[in-house]
């Protein structure tokens, strides 16, 4: 008996609602992953995502999402005995510490409050008095809603000789990347978010640089799945076998890159700038707390102080149960203290603003709070009509 799979408004960290056009793509029929007409697929994806990132360098798709990515960089970018630095001003900052233990990495982390940015003051004094060979950093951390300014530590990494490694899970195709411009050597996403696909590809971009590095590595990575240079001559114009690629989630990830380029690039930044800015209007018409600095505070993604009085868990369930939509909870140092919503890609539109905003008032009421019914929906609304009157 087939389950009947509940309908979702899917406001979280991730995944994102995916787009129809996406869902549909996936339904085309299988092809070898070594079919040539496959490989114009291939070509063409690769083409679009080096667009979408900004570079010269080579664009490809990992099998797995957004955490095999990350493994793959530090599997791939630093060898026994080698310094590597980590930023760490998060929760999936601390994914990387975990994951440099396991591959028995010569680390260290650099450490910031959560809910900061990384300081570029503390990072250059670092470097400078180092011999640091990697530096790894997160454009978007997730867990806080934070962007780090990665074109200057880009600039800092150059200058000191590092290559640099950089998440850019949430941030690519909601907010621009310069990965050439900003001296990265290797950076990976997931389809999952601001793509508006499914999860289960992570599309990366590498160096010239890089790929030369692991070329004349002393010793091959230690994972063979995971090796960058292997799966790069993939997706090359030679070709050549690695794994077996799942092939429907190419088509998926094509078809999101082309929604993307059909709404064009800036375009899709600007939607995701504007929403954001009229959910950040709604919360706080509701006197709801955002602890992030608008400054440095994202746009796929807003923190929201629980308020006191109210238990997280049980007002997740309502907002699930009886609105049928999805917020994330707080991880790590946030955890129980913070929501986490996400306007991502096909979920990043004027209903997904209005229909939290309008839940979060009945629910607060609910708890017995104090507010003036529809202010957050008319504060929302003000902004999507006055600064950029287009629909979504």
């Amino acid at each position: 008996m087939t389950k009947n799979i509940p309908r979702r408004i899917i406001l979280g960290p991730g995944p994102s609602s995916a787009h129809p056009r996406i869902l549909k793509a996936m339904s085309n029929p299988v092809m070898g992953y070594l079919d040539p007409d496959f490989f114009e697929i291939l070509e063409e994806v690769s083409g679009m995502l080096s667009m979408l990132y900004n570079t010269e360098g080579t664009s490809f798709a990992i099998a797995g999402t957004g955490s095999a990515g990350m493994e793959a960089g530090l599997n791939c970018l630093a060898e026994d005995g080698e310094d590597v630095l980590i930023c760490n001003n998060g929760y999936f900052c601390e994914r990387m510490i975990m994951m440099a233990e396991r591959l028995n990495l010569n680390y260290s982390s650099l450490n910031f409050e959560w809910g900061t940015a990384i300081d570029l003051d503390l990072l250059e004094n670092k470097l400078k008095n180092s011999n640091i060979k990697l530096v790894t950093a997160i454009h978007a951390e997730t867990s806080t809603g934070v962007i780090n300014p990665i074109a200057e530590i880009g600039q800092l990494c150059k200058k000191y000789g590092a290559k640099f490694m950089v998440d850019c899970v949430t941030s690519l195709a909601g907010i621009e990347i310069k990965f050439d411009e900003w001296n990265i050597d290797y950076a990976y996403s997931g389809t999952q978010k601001c793509l508006a696909a499914p999860p289960g590809l992570s599309p990366v971009a590498i160096s010239e640089k890089a790929l030369d590095y692991i070329r004349n590595r002393e010793e091959a990575p230690s994972s063979w799945y995971l090796d960058l240079l292997g799966i790069s001559e993939y997706w090359g114009k030679d070709h050549i076998a690695h794994q077996t690629t799942p092939v429907n989630l190419v088509y998926a990830l094509r078809e999101a890159l082309q929604i993307t380029f059909e709404e064009g690039i800036e375009s899709k930044f600007q939607r995701h700038e504007l929403m954001s800015k009229a959910l950040k209007s709604g919360l706080k018409s509701l006197c709801l707390e955002l602890p992030v600095d608008e400054s440095i505070a994202l746009n796929q993604l807003t923190v929201v102080k629980i308020p006191e009085g109210i238990d997280d868990e049980s007002f997740r369930t309502d907002l699930l149960r009886n609105y049928l939509i999805e917020i994330g909870r707080g991880l790590g140092e946030f955890s129980g203290k913070v929501w986490r919503i996400g306007l991502m890609g096909e979920s990043c539109v004027a209903s997904s603003v209005f229909g939290i905003l309008n839940a979060f008032e009945n629910l607060l009421i609910k708890n017995n709070y104090e507010i003036e019914k529809g202010s957050s929906l008319s504060s929302a609304s003000s902004i999507i009509n006055s600064e950029f009157p287009r629909p979504y």
